[in-house]
């Protein structure tokens, strides 16, 4: 019996990377004891920030098993998304706004789902079995699992990295009654190197290993509701959706894989402040239509070109900014008057 399981891992690892994924490993759903410990404290120190579903749902992301006790299996699977070239040349460009490479393209949700559903109907063909699969919207704590087997480690930055694969990568998650055998854990192999934390423009991690999500970028434009303190805004710069300083720092990204998937090649670019200025509802729908980006909403975009607005030190930008004083939502009608602030005053210089 182990002898055919071990077969059918290797069958179904020849599998995965048919379908398109970089990378698969196993393992077990108690793997990794120190979950609750290592959440508790996150939630304690108020890292999460206004993700609350983090400390209301701590007993599913902690403990696997609890999340579908019957699982005896969890196989994590890693894809490239990697960029062709640099993508910090973009904070360059002060009258477009930054959006992160995992979201320049399709929304990878709906691609490595639509990918792991099909790897999963493969497997129940092979040996009968139930599956559950997972993309980053469940409590599922998808990187300590996925250093659990193998897969690769989470860095300094907190992102799961591996020196064969980078840091540009998605991990889709299936849970099996299949007992399959499981991989060895991966340690990690940062060493001395600290290029990802002295990358963070907003100084977002309190030490190695460790990352406080109310100064981090990504989260600030996405995560976080209503205004962004003041002393953050001009941090910033101009990203609207995301930050990829500290994955683009890692040394490791000398081994990244080009990335396979068509549907994550550029494809929003830098759009012009100017006219994300401009968005209604009904616009930033249709711009956004199947893009991870269009879950933040109109408000909260423009809240974010607002700031961006404000540091560009374009005087051109003024007179859109100052069309938004009287906005319906009273974060947008805030940002609009400081970033007038900060371009009346460059402009006076």
């Amino acid at each position: 019996m182990e002898a055919q399981l071990t077969d059918l891992k290797t069958r179904l690892e020849k599998r995965a990377l048919f379908e398109g994924f970089a990378k698969m490993r196993i393992t077990r759903p108690d793997a990794v004891p120190h979950l609750p410990e290592a959440l508790s404290a996150f939630v304690g120190a108020g890292y999460h920030g206004q993700m609350q579903w983090m400390a209301e749902r701590m007993h599913w992301r902690a403990n696997p098993a609890a999340l579908w006790p019957e699982a005896r299996s969890i196989i994590l699977l890693a894809e490239n998304y990697t960029p062709k070239t640099d993508p910090r040349a973009a904070t360059q460009v002060k009258e477009g706004g930054v959006i992160s490479v995992y979201a320049q393209g399709k929304d990878y949700h709906d691609l490595v789902k639509r990918r792991l559903k099909r790897l999963g109907r493969w497997l129940i063909e092979q040996e009968p079995c139930e599956i559950k699969v997972f993309v980053d919207t469940a409590p599922v704590m998808e990187k300590p699992l996925a250093q659990a087997a193998g897969l690769g480690w989470q860095g300094k930055h907190t992102n799961l990295l591996a020196r064969d694969l980078g840091n540009w990568l998605f991990l889709g998650v299936i849970f099996t009654t299949a007992d399959l055998p499981p991989d060895t854990a991966e340690i990690s192999h940062c060493g001395s190197c600290r290029a990802c934390l002295e990358a963070c423009p907003t100084g977002a991690f309190p030490e190695p290993y460790k990352m406080d999500a109310r100064r981090c970028i990504s989260y600030l434009t996405i995560e976080h509701r209503g205004p962004v303190d003041q002393d953050l805004r001009p941090l910033l710069g101009n990203r609207i959706y995301g930050c990829d300083e500290c994955l683009a720092a890692c040394p490791w990204n000398k081994f990244a894989q080009e990335a396979r998937e068509i549907g994550y090649a550029n494809r929003q670019g830098t759009p012009p402040l100017a006219d994300l200025l401009a968005l209604d509802d009904a616009a930033f729908r249709a711009q956004f239509a199947g893009s991870p980006i269009k879950r933040i909403g109109r408000d909260r975009m423009v809240r974010n070109a607002l700031y961006a607005a404000g540091n560009s030190g374009l005087p051109a930008l003024i007179p859109p900014v100052r069309a938004l004083f009287d906005d319906p939502d009273p974060t947008v009608a805030e940002a609009a008057r400081w970033a007038h602030g900060r371009l009346a005053a460059d402009a006076a210089q």
